[in-house]
């Protein structure tokens, strides 16, 4: 037998006279997860930059190409499909080469549309097209390939370009029925651009140019004279590329003035900021362009 504890504690006793039992530890309070920071976006970033460090910079650039080139006001060119054809046969060559390679398709594969009269306007760096009908597309996308490498073989890379012209109109007769993309007018910018680009073999500038062109939508077709006097004078910067340049200018400038910024900015790097030996004492943007001065305002 044990003997009792000769101090016993006595039992705490609640007010009906029970044992308490010790209290259990509530659970800590859960802290509510932080929510991811979202990114900023890139174009508006460099857009801000710009507004701070380097106020004035767009307008400035588009007064002096205007003042220099004159006014630059849209008017469409060509029909949308045209336009697609005809930019496909200018990647990689010169205008005046697509030239050539539209005009051979219309002569091998004449329809019975009417006929397009084409303004270039000084975006363009060929001589103009004739005016005449369209090629008819049907023939074209149908025609073995053999043939149609060789009838656009002037505009040079025709192996290439031959399978992409036929592979882009028969996706555009599959999805649409016909060979027509006027419903890109209908459909918001940006998607529209997706549509297009969704075609392989057209990218950003091949589909800016056919909206702006063909529709005057506010995108900016960013080819290698947008992009190098876009990068001396500071637009855009040097680390940028081609792709990126595209939405940096939907920040840049406003949607009304966009197709002379993309003529202007184009015909002024043929004119004076050639790729090499650029004309400095002559631009009209040499006070702010950070090739004269790494330090320009």
């Amino acid at each position: 037998m044990t003997p009792a504890d000769p101090n016993p504690k006595p039992a705490k006793a609640t007010a009906r006279g029970a044992t308490k039992k010790p209290a259990a530890k509530k659970p800590a309070a859960k802290k509510p997860a932080k929510r991811a920071r979202k990114p900023p976006d890139p174009a508006k970033k460099w857009a801000a930059y710009l507004r701070r460090y380097r106020p004035g910079l767009v307008g400035f650039v588009l007064d002096g190409l205007t003042e220099r080139y004159g006014p630059q006001s849209w008017e469409r060119r060509l029909d949308p499909v045209s336009e697609l054809i005809l930019t496909i046969l200018t990647q990689n060559t010169a205008d005046v080469n697509a030239e050539k390679a539209y005009e051979a398709l219309r002569a091998k594969y004449p329809s019975d549309r009417a006929a397009e009269e084409h303004r270039p306007g000084i975006g363009w760096g060929g001589d103009g097209l004739s005016t005449a009908p369209p090629p008819d597309w049907s023939a074209v996308e149908h025609a073995p390939l053999p043939e149609l490498i060789d009838v656009i073989r002037p505009g040079g890379l025709a192996p290439q370009k031959a399978p992409r012209l036929q592979a882009t109109l028969q996706r555009i007769r599959e999805e649409r029925g016909s060979y027509d993309l006027e419903f890109l007018a209908t459909m918001p910018v940006l998607e529209a651009r997706d549509w297009l680009t969704s075609i392989d073999g057209i990218g950003k500038k091949t589909a800016s140019i056919v909206l702006a062109f063909c529709f005057g939508a506010p995108v900016m077709a960013v080819d290698r004279h947008v992009e190098r006097v876009s990068k001396r004078v500071g637009l855009i910067p040097e680390k940028a590329t081609a792709d990126q340049a595209h939405d940096l200018f939907l920040e840049l400038v406003d949607g009304g003035h966009m197709y002379a910024a993309h003529v202007l900015l184009i015909h002024h790097g043929r004119a004076i900021c050639h790729a090499q030996n650029p004309a400095h004492d002559i631009c009209p943007l040499r006070d702010r362009c950070r090739m004269v001065d790494r330090k320009a305002p």
